[in-house]
């Protein structure tokens, strides 16, 4: 459960790799050791890293209002940030968690039962007011009916 003290707790103690997931790796860069090993091929290994994740960010967020997995590539852009990047890994720890929580919730018998029947009624309004509409209009569409 969520007691709001995720915002307290900050970075430093998430840093530690001892957090709430078992076998979590701890925070860093991923890139191999002769690369962090020079400084500026570990830099210019960042900027490589930074800017293929962009683009994979950035297609994906083209993909929101078009047709693809747009919320997939975005994650997926985030994680090619989380292997260099310690505020990508942060920000992905704390999605797992919240998508763990979310689908712990979601298979709870009571938040079933509460779903199934909340769409179960709306389902019976809609199908009463395109019921009504039909009996009063027939199978017109709004724009060609004349009054």
């Amino acid at each position: 459960m969520n007691t709001g003290s995720d915002e307290a707790s900050g970075p430093a103690a998430a840093t530690d790799g001892t957090g709430s997931e078992p076998g979590a790796k701890p925070l860093g860069s991923r890139a191999p050791e002769f690369i962090q090993a020079r400084r500026a091929l570990h830099l210019s290994w960042q900027v490589g890293v930074f800017v293929v994740g962009l683009a994979v960010v950035v297609a994906g967020i083209i993909m929101l209002p078009l047709p693809g997995p747009g919320w997939l590539v975005i994650f997926g852009g985030m994680a090619i940030w989380a292997t260099e990047f310690v505020w990508a890994q942060l920000v992905l720890r704390w999605t797992k968690r919240k998508v763990t929580e979310a689908t712990q919730k979601a298979l709870d018998p009571k938040v079933r039962r509460r779903n199934i029947i909340l769409t179960t009624v709306g389902l019976v309004i809609i199908a009463v007011l395109v019921g009504i509409y039909v009996w009063k209009f027939g199978l017109e569409m709004p724009w060609n009916i004349k009054q």
